[in-house]
């Protein structure tokens, strides 16, 4: 199989008969073996019962249903670990996304890249979508040290490797090529064409700004301190310990020299600073007891599936 293409979908069903139309355009002329694995993400429409229908008229397609809606990460990260292909390509449903731009990505593979994420450069969504996403992906560039203009375009091409080793959990599916520059692998963008939704409304808000800069908080503490939480909580616990013996020490000397000491604010601090000490190395025990347990394998709730 050369080709495995990826796409979460929610409520599209109106959109995906033409979508499908454009994918066989847009692979067919290229002779490359592929599938289409779609994950139907909780949808409250007909969407499954179209993906169905599909089902009989194009065989290279194998469809989930999810029994809830999931989010997007949950649906990428059961398409990744189903997918055949020495290539994956991830897209959207909405028929924003051009699936022509495909082959060109893989194109770009070939030149020794493991990843390439789309670019919409000409962006044709309101602007309270538009400038908080450009906030977002400076700031994400900033932080994580991979300058990417579009952090959140859904059309990516990988190779293999790259999916099967990328955990995805949460919202983290905006982070992937984060998460890719950090294990080692080649990351760069292509620009391409964004179109205007045509049915269907779109399932994210303004909110998605506050849930993101939250999730890339999350990233950058599990990148750093996953394998080893106590090194974190840990500093903390010995600056406190030390601000609250400083602070202790102080007092000491002046009961040895005046024999009287008073309860002053100061004080009550030092016991503060002493007890948040223990609490913050306590806490980072806990995380490297649990964290020697390892983490559970992820499950699914597949409602439906065709193979």
């Amino acid at each position: 199989m050369d080709l495995s293409l990826v796409i979460p979908v929610k409520e599209e069903a109106e959109n995906l008969p033409e979508l499908f139309k454009e994918i066989v355009a847009a692979i067919g002329p290229t002779q490359m073996t592929y599938e289409v694995i779609v994950i139907d993400d909780g949808s409250r429409d007909n969407t499954w019962e179209v993906i169905e229908n599909l089902a009989k008229e194009y065989s290279f397609l194998r469809g989930f249903r999810f029994q809830y809606n999931c989010g997007k990460a949950a649906g990428l990260s059961l398409g990744f670990s189903e997918a055949k292909g020495r290539y994956v390509a991830t897209l959207d449903g909405d028929l924003q996304d051009d699936p022509r731009e495909i082959p060109k990505m893989i194109d770009i593979l070939n030149t020794g890249y493991d990843l390439v994420s789309g670019w919409k450069i000409r962006r044709l969504d309101p602007w309270h979508k538009t400038w908080p996403s450009k906030l977002f992906n400076l700031t994400v560039s900033a932080v994580c040290g991979k300058r990417l203009h579009d952090f959140n375009c859904g059309i990516k091409a990988y190779r293999s490797a790259v999916v099967k080793h990328i955990p995805l959990y949460g919202d983290y599916h905006r982070f992937i090529p984060v998460m890719a520059k950090w294990q080692g692998y080649k990351v760069t963008e292509k620009p391409v064409e964004h179109r205007a939704r045509i049915h269907g409304v779109s399932k994210y808000g303004v909110s998605r700004l506050v849930s993101g800069f939250l999730d890339l908080i999350s990233l950058v503490f599990m990148q750093k301190f996953a394998n080893k939480p106590l090194h974190f909580f840990g500093v903390l616990g010995l600056i406190f310990i030390l601000l609250g013996l400083g602070i202790g020490c102080n007092f000491a000397v002046e009961w040895v020299q005046t024999g009287a000491l008073h309860v002053r604010p100061l004080l009550l601090l030092a016991g503060f600073s002493a007890v948040m000490g223990v609490q913050f190395v306590s806490l980072g025990l806990l995380a490297e007891m649990v964290n020697g347990n390892g983490r559970k394998q992820q499950s699914y709730p597949i409602a439906e599936r065709i193979l």
